[in-house]
Formats: C-alpha cells, sequence, structure tokens
C-alpha cells in the first residue's frame, strides 16, 4: 500500500532548515527540497503526523532530542561500504602504519590515536582496525591503540555497535577479510566479530560543539564526505579544530568529492582527499 506525498511549504522548509542548520551545521539549500520531502516522509508516518510543521514542533517539544535525533539521520543517510574509496586504506596501511611503528622504536610510545567522525554504521572504523590488526600482527596486543568512532545520529551509532551488515556492505572486500573477521549470520548476513568490535568505541558527538573534548592529539582523523553537507565557514571552522587536534605529520582524509581549497591553507595536500598537517 502506498502513501499520499506529504508537501512543504516555503515556510516549512525554512523551519526545518533553519533548525537542522542550528542543531547540526547541516546547510540545506533550496535545491535540497526535494531530498528534504522525500527522506522525511518516514518520519511523519512513525511518528504519526500529517504535516511537517507537526514535526518541526515535535523536534521542539522532545526533550528526550531523539526525533531531532530521526531527523538529523534521515537527511544525512549515506551510503556506506567496507573498502569504500579503498585508495585511503591503501595509503594507511602502506603509508602511515609503517610510520607509527618506526615511531615507537624512536619515542618509545606504543599509542596509536585515531579518529572516525562521522562514522554512520560503522564500516570506517571497522576497516581500519582489520587493516591495523593485519599490519601488526601479534604485535597489536602490545600497543594502547583502537578508534574512537563518533557521529550526530544515534540511530547509526546503534547499528554500528551491533556490526551486522547486509552481504553487500561487504561485496569490496577481499575473501580473506570476509572469512577472518567476521560470522556469517545467515545467507543475507555478517557479524562482525568481538575482536575488531572491541577495538571501536562508538560515542555520539557533533562537530558543530564549540571545544572538542580530547585530551590528546589524534595521529589521523577520516572525516569523509561529512563536510559537503555544511556551509563555508562551517567547514572552515571544522577543519580548523581538527588542525588543532592532529599530531604534526598526521593526515585528514575527506571525501573524494570534497575539497580543501578555499577552506584551509595550513594543511598540506598529501594524497587526493588526504591532507597533512
Amino acid at each position: 500500500m502506498s502513501f499520499p506525498i506529504t508537501q512543504i511549504s516555503p515556510l516549512e522548509f525554512s523551519n526545518i532548515s533553519t533548525l537542522v542548520f542550528e542543531k547540526a551545521g547541516i546547510n540545506l539549500t533550496a535545491e535540497k527540497k526535494i531530498l528534504v520531502i522525500s527522506r522525511l516522509q518516514k518520519l511523519l508516518k512513525k511518528y504519526q503526523l500529517s504535516s511537517f510543521t507537526e514535526l518541526y514542533e515535535s523536534v521542539l517539544n522532545d526533550k528526550t532530542g531523539a526525533i531531532l535525533s530521526d531527523l538529523i539521520n534521515q537527511i544525512t543517510t549515506n551510503h556506506t561500504f567496507f573498502y569504500r574509496e579503498k585508495e585511503h586504506f591503501d595509503h594507511f596501511t602502506k603509508v602511515l602504519l609503517p610510520e607509527l611503528s618506526k615511531g615507537f622504536a624512536i619515542s618509545g610510545s606504543k599509542e596509536i590515536r585515531i579518529w572516525s567522525a562521522g562514522c554512520s554504521s560503522g564500516e570506517e572504523p571497522y576497516m581500519l582496525v582489520m587493516l591495523m590488526l593485519e599490519f601488526f600482527g601479534r604485535q597489536y596486543a602490545q600497543l594502547n591503540a583502537g578508534i574512537l568512532a563518533t557521529d550526530i545520529s544515534e540511530n547509526v551509532l546503534v547499528a554500528a555497535r551491533k556490526g551486522v551488515y547486509q552481504e553487500d556492505k561487504l561485496k569490496y572486500l577481499p575473501a580473506y577479510f570476509r572469512s577472518k573477521y567476521f560470522t556469517k549470520v545467515d545467507d543475507s548476513f555478517y557479524q562482525i566479530r568481538d575482536e575488531v568490535k572491541q577495538e571501536v568505541t562508538f560515542r555520539r558527538f557533533n562537530l558543530l560543539n564549540d571545544e572538542f573534548p580530547f585530551n590528546k592529539l589524534f595521529h589521523h582523523i577520516f572525516c569523509r564526505n561529512v563536510m559537503i553537507y555544511f556551509d563555508m565557514q562551517t567547514k572552515r571552522d571544522l577543519v580548523a579544530k581538527f588542525y588543532n587536534h592532529l599530531v604534526p605529520g598526521g593526515m585528514l582524509f575527506i571525501g573524494h568529492s570534497e575539497s580543501l581549497n578555499s577552506i584551509s591553507k595550513e594543511f598540506r595536500y598529501t594524497i587526493p582527499a588526504g591532507y597533512s598537517k
């Protein structure tokens, strides 16, 4: 059974756009109007609302923040999968991990701090853990390593913590990784194994926060396909904070459809969509 599409008035679109920008920094221009209508239909049905005005008022009146989280999640829903933008993971394995390993001998430290900012349903941070496990082997257990994975949407974080994925999410993953780090649930789903899952700390975090509550600098930050939703000033502010929370030489990875041109002169272009401090 199909349901009629609820249309959105100019005032409703303005109210929701302003709300989303203030709460999440996402810039919903007029070109995104059709996207907003199509993606928020599910919320109208879920909460039994008849208009976008009712949805807007429900967000304002919801003290738990659950409806706002749902709204942000629908707006930012992005198709992701294991090994997406493989070139970044290759650079991580072939260049960055060897550099970190050499640094252990010089500094005596065996700490690796990596942040997956905008981690969505967890494919990116789990992929990074698998690559570290492969590179370091038995030595990994002696390291103070792991991934901080954050997202503004509690919905995707719940899915990420479960670590259960449809088979098509693994289609670009080498068979070796699939057999070693996943357990087949049924004909359609795979579960990430605990040895990988325990190495990722998932937290809800808004990248628009004025302060980043991190006591130590990160070696590398992945924030891919997130800033496409932000306006220029929001991008500049965020990239500056990333810069301040990276070690010298640390890399910031962004999406291949994104660029730091006109955003930051401090980062140095290293590889496509990869910049060094």
